[in-house]
This record gives structure tokens, C-alpha cells and sequence, in this order.
């Protein structure tokens, strides 16, 4: 707090800048769902001055050459938009990021670790652990192909007369359609239908190959931190923060040579144990030396994902060549040799029930269960060295949500493998069908939305409860005003939902634990019986039987019927640009960290905008020697705070902030508390010229920034009203709109904070004085204001 005083004391309270006389540029910045260039600078002719389609910077037409002419910005600054909705909206084939949702929740896990001080080793233990979870999620996609393709198709239905025939696409598979055909051996079949999971991990690694190329090789500014920098402390502001090139690689070689290793497993594992009983010996040594071979593979494999983490400390540009190359080729010739194995002759092999490898299922639940249990003990003893009330769920959330990404994976890779054995079978129930632990994690589900039912009624009524505090508040706020009851309640009711998202932790707290504690009933059940939950409860009491068989049946519809809607939303937002735009939401916040735990997921858009920006403030604070007021909304605010802490200290002093319906503390703050922290955000506010925050009671996303002590009135405006007025005004002829998250300009308020972060950008001009907050336009009264009192400088 003390340098927080004598930063404040050495630059003044809104006082004439001291930097060189220049132009002032004003950078907007939109939030989710993106917007047009014409809409941000509210002119219909716009020029594209630097970027391209996916993202760039635009300017009004009549401002395109302003450098050149100095002289007329003098009194008003440069408005310039830069657009980056493309890089989660674009085109069409962003839909099919729909079937990476897991590894992109194993990724956000990664990123809330609780902040910790002097625990290093600890910090790295917790990313070992992470980035062992995204992998386990790889492992378990492959081997869900391999279970459909091998098992379901190859195995059970090529083998079984009655499927064969009623799918005549795989006759030349089947033993008794195709007579003796070559493809009918078992090992035959087998080798064919590998292609199916090989092409999908081929197909994994072309994307993220693909979006590594576009996204993070994006280089940020080069700089070396100088003495009065203070990278080393703010994660954000590290140099390579921004730059996980050669991670992303290293474990994308990883994670591709794990999905051909997963292949080779459930090939050559049948066709060895064939030959231990009875094949001839020298398969049997060829099989073992293909299963040595294979140990080490993997032993390599997880050599690589725990070796190294990330680089944050400076630009590493270097590539592991050698092994981003090898490994994976290496794994891929295994495969192929395995192949080649599998499908050698073996006159007395034949497929019936099952192909031998349900453990395989339950043992990869258990390691997963094991890690998220570990990565919970590991989170526990960051958070006690720096423990924070406003942490989501005490330190919590990155193990919780891990888990949560688990069980998406368990889920998704359960409901495919259960609707093709449906759609296969038909109603013959001919075919032993999926792992028998599939069907007991299925059978988990209706358990689970009975807890959240529960819980969906207990925050309803905490809703209901809030909703009668705000109807007062709401009162007390315009006074003199006639009674409308509905009107009221409508405003009232928009707060208390709006609260809502600050419950979001114990949602994510009591489904994480439910689904912790029936996925151990469910391994623990698929482990002791070996059949389903309807088969392992034939000889319970009725009620016991009825339940298991309900469960089952539920669940299994529930699986289906959410696949399938799935399925159909990504193929709408295929088609769709308005759902492909709703997708592109959910991206913007999810994918906002760079890819730090699983090469698979998603790209992050974050690695091109914020070295954008960055690059955007430097040139022109370096070419005009002028200051620039950086407004974001929404996500756009976390992006400008991002970039304002890539700059070097000089450049950040001459940057005013102003945020909108911002997320920083309420979300980032909270579930990020290593990066978006008190610490982190006072670090900001003290290195930046000012900074101010506007926020809605009626704003579900954004909300104060919460900096402690005399800093937190100095960033954070008093609540903005919303609606403007509640009743019909002179001002507001027709019933003023609920405005919620958008359209912040609206306000009068807006305007009035705007002006006072650029009159300390115009050369030449002492900047006012602020004044009293409480009676700045938008201060709710009865002291319901954060710091109502404060100065509003920054």
C-alpha cells in the first residue's frame, strides 16, 4: 500500500503529463461474442490500417492517415477498434472444436492453482499432474475409437452372424457371410479396423500442427526486463508468457505417439494373449518383443510430458526437432509393425463375447481418479502458503475442474461407444455390447442430476430470497419515482440472477464431489462383478433391482440423447453462423489460456491478440511519443490487461485503462488467483497512468475490480444505475431498457470517465481535478456504492 501512496504521489491526481507532447490514441477492445469495426468507432466507413480477416486493427475512414497530421488529434484522440471475434467465430470448421471440450477443461484446470510464494517444486508438481490428466484424456479418446472400431465393429459384430448380416457392409469381414474370405481371421479384422483410431490421432495431430502454425508462433515483443521491471513477479508480464511454441510441440509429439501407442495396445495385446495359449512360439517371442518395445515407447512418452513445463521467463524460440519428429514416427512404425503382426495366420482363433481388455478401462479411470486426488493435495498446500477468502473454493477449482474434465471425457466416450453397440445390435441383443464399466459410468448419470436437482431447487430460493433484498434496494434508488410493482421486480430479479454467478463455485464443488464418489461406486462395482449394474443386481431385493435397472436404462438414454444433441448442435454450427457465433463464446473464455496441458485442445486465441495489442501500443507510444487510453468490455478487459502487462514499464505508464462489464476479479480473480490475484491487479494499477472500472448490479459478467484499501475506490466507479430511469422522463420518453452486460456507452457515465482519462492525454492541457464520487452520475445512494468516497484517479 505504501508504494501504491507514492506512485499515486509522483504522478499526481489527474495531472498534466509529463511525457512528450504527441498525439493520443484511444484503443477499444470488444468483449464475447465479438462486433464490427462500424459499431466500435459508431461510423459506417472504416479502413483496415494493420492485421488481416482473422484479426486486425481498424480506424474511421477520415482518421486512416493521422500520423501525418498531428496537429488535428490535438484536442481529441485516435479512435481505433481492434477486432479479434474471428479467432474463436470464423469459419465453419470451428464447430468440430465441440469434440475437444474435454481437453479443453483439463486445460483451464491448469490454470487455478492457488498463488503460492516460495513453493517452486510444488508450483511444478501441480503442472506435472495437469499435464498427466490431459494425457490420461488422450489415452481414453483413442481407446473409445478402439473399443467402437476393434471391439464393437471388428470383434463383436463381423463375428456374429445375425449383425454381419444386417449391416452387409461388413460381409467381407465375417466368417459366416464371406465363407473363407482373407479379411474374416479375427487379427485381420482387427488390423483394419485400427485405421479408424490411427486416422483420428492423425487427425488430432493435423489441428493442433494446423493452429499451432496460426496461433503460437505468433512471436510477442522481444525485451529484456530492466531493473525497475517487474516481470519476474506478474506471471502475465513474463516475455514468453505468451509464447508456448516449443511446450505445445514437444507435447504434441507426446500425445500423438500416446494415441498410436493406445492402437498398438489394443491390437497387438489380443493377438499376443491368443499366442501365449495357443500360438506358435516364434509369435509368441515376436509378441513379446513387441510389447518390450512398446513399455519403452511409453516409459518415453511420460518422460517427456513431466520433463519439462513452460518458459516463461524469456522468448524460447528453440524446437526440439529430433524428438517432435521421431517420437511420434517412431510410435506410428510400432503400430504399423503391429499391424503386420496381428494379421498373421491363425487358423484356431476365434472371436466371441468381448474383446479381451475391459480392465484396460478401469485402469485408466483409477490412475485418473488417482491424479485428480493427488492434484487436490497438491493444491491444498499452495493455498495455505498464501490462503485468500475470495478464491474459488479455497484453492479447489483446478482439481475439481480436472475432474470435471474426466468425467466429460468418461461421458462422451460412453455415450458414442453405447449408441453405436445400440445402432449395431438394433433389438436382437446379439452382441456382448461395451465395456461393462461404460455402462456402469452411464448409470451414474441419473444419480447426479437428482443431486443437482436438488441443489438447482436450493439456489433457486436463495434467488427468490435475494430477489425480495433487492426489491428495497431498488426502491431506495429512485426515489420520488410512482410504484410500478412489475417494473420493479423485473430490475430486482435481474440483480438476484445476475448473483448467481458468484455461486458458481459451490455448483462446481457439489458436482465435483458426486461425480468423484459415483465414479469410485462405478469402478468399484464394474471391478467386483464384471457385468452390468441390471446383471450384477438380478439376485438383489426389488427395490435394489428396479433401481440398478432404471439407472441403467436411464442413463442410457440420457447418454444418447445428450450425444445426439450434441452431435446436432455441431452440425448446425456447421451451417450456422448465428450458432457458430454462440460456440464462439464459449470459446472466448475457455480458451483464452494458452494450451499448457494438453496439445489437443483447442488453440488459444490470447497467443495472437495480446501480442497484437502489445505490438499496437509500443509502435505508437515509440513512433508519436504520444500516451493511448486502452478500453476494453468484458473479455476485452482481460485481453488489455494482459497486454498492458507485456509492456515495458515506460510504455505502461503512458497507457490509461478503462474497463467495462469486466471480468477481472469476479471470474479471473477468483478461479485464476495466480494471474488475476489482488497482487496481480494492484501490480497493474500501480504500474499503468490510471485505470478506472465500470460495473452493473444487473451485470451477471462484470463486476468491481475489489483492489485493496484506498486503491480500490480510485479504479472502481460506484455501481452504474441500470435501467437509466424507471419510469417515463423528459430524457427518456419510452421505458428505459434493462441493460445488463452491454452497451456500457449508454451511460452518461461512461462518457464523463472517458473524458477524464483523455484530458490527461491532450499535450499541453492540465487535466481537472476529480470530484467527489458520490455524486457522480450513476452512484447508487444509501451508501450501496464500493467506494463511494474515493478519488477517481488511478
Amino acid at each position: 500500500m505504501e508504494r501504491a501512496r507514492e506512485h499515486e504521489g509522483e504522478r499526481g491526481d489527474f495531472a498534466e503529463p509529463s511525457a512528450p507532447a504527441g498525439a493520443a490514441l484511444e484503443l477499444r477492445v470488444h468483449g464475447v461474442g465479438g462486433t464490427t469495426p462500424e459499431e466500435m468507432l459508431g461510423d459506417p466507413r472504416t479502413v483496415r490500417i494493420t492485421g488481416d480477416e482473422t484479426a486486425a486493427v481498424y480506424r474511421r475512414a477520415d482518421d486512416a492517415d493521422a500520423e501525418r497530421r498531428p496537429g488535428d488529434h490535438r484536442d481529441e484522440p485516435v479512435p481505433e477498434a481492434y477486432v479479434w471475434c474471428n479467432l474463436t467465430s470464423g469459419n465453419a470448421a470451428r464447430a468440430l472444436w465441440l469434440l475437444l471440450l474435454p481437453f479443453m477443461v483439463a486445460n483451464l484446470a491448469h490454470w487455478m492453482r492457488p498463488t503460492a510464494i516460495g513453493r517452486r517444486r510444488t508450483v511444478r508438481l501441480y503442472g506435472v499432474i495437469i499435464r498427466l490428466v490431459g494425457l490420461s484424456l488422450t489415452v481414453l479418446l483413442v481407446a473409445a475409437a478402439c473399443e467402437v472400431a476393434l471391439d464393437l465393429v471388428a470383434w463383436q459384430c463381423a463375428g456374429t452372424r445375425a449383425c454381419a448380416e444386417r449391416h452387409t457392409w461388413l460381409g467381407f469381414l465375417s466368417p459366416a457371410v464371406s465363407g473363407h474370405g482373407w479379411w474374416n481371421r479375427p487379427g485381420r479384422r482387427l488390423a483394419l479396423a485400427s485405421l479408424m483410431p490411427t486416422a483420428l490421432t492423425c487427425l488430432l495431430w493435423y489441428l493442433s500442427h494446423r493452429t499451432w502454425s496460426a496461433y503460437e508462433s505468433q512471436q510477442p515483443i522481444s525485451r529484456d526486463p530492466g531493473p525497475d521491471d517487474d516481470s519476474h513477479r506478474a506471471p502475465l508480464g513474463r516475455p514468453g508468457f505468451w509464447y508456448g511454441r516449443r511446450l505445445v510441440a514437444r507435447l504434441r509429439a507426446a500425445h500423438t505417439a500416446a494415441g498410436f501407442l493406445t492402437v498398438t495396445a489394443a491390437l497387438g495385446g489380443s493377438a499376443a494373449r491368443y499366442d501365449r495359449r495357443h500360438g506358435s512360439v516364434q509369435l509368441e517371442v515376436l509378441g513379446w518383443l513387441l510389447h518390450l518395445v512398446f513399455l519403452a515407447g511409453a516409459a518415453i512418452v511420460l518422460w517427456v510430458v513431466c520433463r519439462r513445463g513452460r518458459s516463461e521467463n524469456r522468448l524460447d524460440k528453440d524446437l526440439d526437432r529430433a524428438l517432435v519428429r521421431w517420437l511420434p514416427a517412431g510410435a506410428l512404425a510400432l503400430l504399423v509393425l503391429t499391424m503386420v503382426y496381428a494379421a498373421w495366420s491363425r487358423p484356431g482363433w476365434h472371436s466371441s463375447g468381448r474383446l479381451p481388455g475391459d480392465a484396460a478401462f478401469g485402469a485408466l479411470t483409477l490412475t485418473q481418479g488417482v491424479l485428480v486426488i493427488a492434484l487436490g493435495v497438491v493444491a491444498r498446500v499452495l493455498y495455505r502458503t498464501h490462503p485468500d477468502t475470495r478464491t474459488a473454493m479455497r484453492g479447489q477449482a483446478g482439481p475439481a475442474v480436472a475432474l470435471l474434465a474426466c468425467a466429460l471425457g468418461g461421458v462422451m466416450s460412453g455415450g458414442v461407444a453405447q449408441r453405436v453397440a445400440d445402432w449395431l445390435d438394433g433389438t436382437g441383443n446379439t452382441l456382448a455390447g461395451p465395456s461393462a464399466l461404460l455402462t456402469w459410468q452411464a448409470s451414474t448419470i441419473p444419480p447426479l442430476l437428482l443431486v443437482l436437482l436438488v441443489l438447482a431447487g436450493r439456489l433457486a430460493r436463495r434467488t427468490w430470497l435475494l430477489r425480495r433484498a433487492e426489491t428495497a434496494a431498488v426502491e431506495a434508488e429512485y426515489p420520488g419515482e410512482p410504484r410500478d410493482t412489475a417494473r420493479t421486480l423485473r430490475i430486482a430479479h435481474t440483480r438476484a440472477m445476475a448473483a448467481f454467478t458468484d455461486r458458481a463455485p459451490l455448483v462446481v464443488a457439489v458436482t465435483s464431489a458426486m461425480t468423484l464418489l459415483l465414479g469410485a461406486v462405478a469402478l468399484a462395482g464394474a471391478f467386483a462383478t464384471g457385468d452390468t449394474p441390471e446383471g450384477a443386481a438380478r439376485e438383489s431385493p426389488p427395490f435394489v433391482r428396479a433401481a440398478a435397472e432404471t439407472c441403467q436404462g436411464l442413463g442410457s438414454w440420457l447418454i444418447g440423447i445428450g450425444f445426439l444433441l450434441f452431435v446436432t448442435w455441431g452440425r448446425r454450427a456447421y451451417k450456422d453462423a448465428s450458432a457458430r457465433r454462440t460456440i464462439g463464446i464459449l470459446w472466448d473464455v475457455g480458451t483464452f489460456w494458452p494450451r499448457a496441458a494438453h496439445p489437443f485442445a483447442p488453440p488459444c486465441y490470447a497467443e495472437r491478440a495480446v501480442p497484437d495489442l502489445t505490438w499496437r501500443m509500443a509502435t505508437w507510444t515509440s513512433s508519436t511519443g504520444g500516451r493511448l487510453v486502452l478500453s476494453g468490455h468484458s473479455q476485452g478487459s482481460v485481453l488489455a490487461a494482459a497486454a498492458a502487462r507485456q509492456l515495458g514499464p515506460s510504455v505502461r505508464r503512458r497507457v490509461a485503462l478503462l474497463t467495462y462489464g469486466s471480468p477481472l476479479e469476479r471470474l479471473y480473480g477468483r478461479w485464476f488467483p495466480a494471474y488475476f490475484g489482488p497482487a496481480a491487479l494492484s501490480s497493474l494499477h500501480r504500474e499503468v497512468d490510471c485505470w478506472r472500472n465500470l460495473y452493473r448490479l444487473t451485470d451477471p459478467i462484470g463486476g468491481p475490480i475489489r483492489l485493496p484499501g484506498d486503491c480500490g475506490p480510485q479504479v472502481d466507479h460506484p455501481p452504474l444505475k441500470d435501467p437509466l430511469a424507471y419510469g417515463r422522463t423528459p430524457e427518456h420518453p419510452l421505458p428505459a431498457p434493462i441493460l445488463g452486460h452491454g452497451d456500457y456507452q449508454a451511460d452518461p457515465a461512461f462518457a464523463e470517465e472517458r473524458e477524464r482519462l483523455l484530458a490527461r492525454l491532450r499535450p499541453g492541457l492540465p487535466a481537472p481535478r476529480e470530484a467527489n464520487t458520490s455524486s457522480a452520475p450513476g452512484a447508487a445512494p444509501g451508501g450501496r456504492a464500493q467506494g463511494s468516497s474515493g478519488r477517481s484517479s488511478g
